[in-house]
């Protein structure tokens, strides 16, 4: 898509096997890591690239993609501090050695504090073993700046909108374009990760999600987005009921196979029910 001089393509990432020792689906069904959106936002010179991959493999045809556009990559942006939306940061900036990483404060906290030593801490480092980058994973960064940043021009703001599937998101706001980069704020078609969804959690989403239809977007790419879909604004909305229904099904359930059960049964078109188990576990405590 474009306006003027300035465009925006976006790269899916495929999903990737989940080789974690974990309780199996109650459906039996494959454990598979939800693919990942990447948007490049370009003019006639210079480009943005945001969220990179997991693993060395998902950066290496990310960076063929972002290669064929023929326009040099000034900046990485990073929405949140999930690994999946980190972790090959460095790796890319070895092959774009000129690039700046921009994010919020918080955002990069939260990455320094999941890589100490530049590792990955956690069970994250267990489900992709030597698929991951060689560390150093600590992204080092600029704080994104509040008045916007330029890119050929054009104007690209960032807005912090706190808890979504995590605390600290923030989105990329493109003026020009309509555009929202909405990062795990929203999803698209994709079951959603509600794991960190008590204590006000799904509450705190829905107010993430009326900051983003505040800036009023005619497209919004979600984190995690299926690629038979466009990028809609109504995404937003579908978010949100889907968040609801989630509220709905955690009061009735009493363990994580009947969270996944009814979820599934609730969302059958939904992409990778495997998103729902990871989700029933972290709210079960399992």
């Amino acid at each position: 898509m474009s306006s003027t001089d300035l465009h925006y393509e976006v790269f899916v990432s495929d999903m990737e096997p989940v080789t974690v020792a974990a309780p199996p689906r109650p459906d039996d069904g494959p454990s598979l890591w939800s693919s990942m959106s990447h948007t490049l936002i370009y003019g006639k010179t210079e480009a943005l690239l945001t969220d990179p991959p997991v693993t060395r493999g998902q950066a290496d045809r990310l960076i063929k993609w972002v290669e064929s556009h023929d326009v040099a990559l000034r900046y990485i942006y990073v929405t949140h501090a999930h690994f999946d939306h980190f972790a090959t940061t460095n790796y890319l900036l070895r092959r774009f050695p000129d690039v700046t990483v921009v994010a919020s404060d918080a955002v990069l906290t939260g990455i320094a504090r999941q890589t100490p030593g530049g590792v990955l801490a956690g069970v994250y480092r267990d489900i992709f073993g030597d698929a991951l980058p060689e560390p150093p994973l600590t992204v080092q960064g600029s704080v994104f700046p509040a008045g916007g940043l330029l890119l050929d021009g054009h104007e690209l703001v960032a807005h912090e909108v706190g808890h979504s599937d995590t605390d600290d998101t923030s989105v990329l706001h493109v003026p020009s374009l309509d555009l929202v980069i909405a990062g795990d704020v929203v999803y698209n078609n994709f079951h959603q990760y509600l794991g960190e969804g008590r204590d006000g959690g799904l509450d705190a989403w829905h107010q993430a999600l009326d900051k983003v239809a505040a800036l009023q977007p005619r497209f919004v790419v979600a984190g995690h987005k299926d690629t038979q879909r466009g990028n809609p604004a109504s995404d937003i909305d579908e978010t949100r009921r889907y968040l609801d229904a989630g509220a709905v099904v955690l009061e009735q359930s009493t363990n994580p196979a009947e969270f996944f059960n009814a979820m599934k049964q609730r969302y059958p078109e939904r992409v990778n029910p495997w998103a729902i188990w990871l989700s029933a576990l972290q709210l079960f405590g399992n």
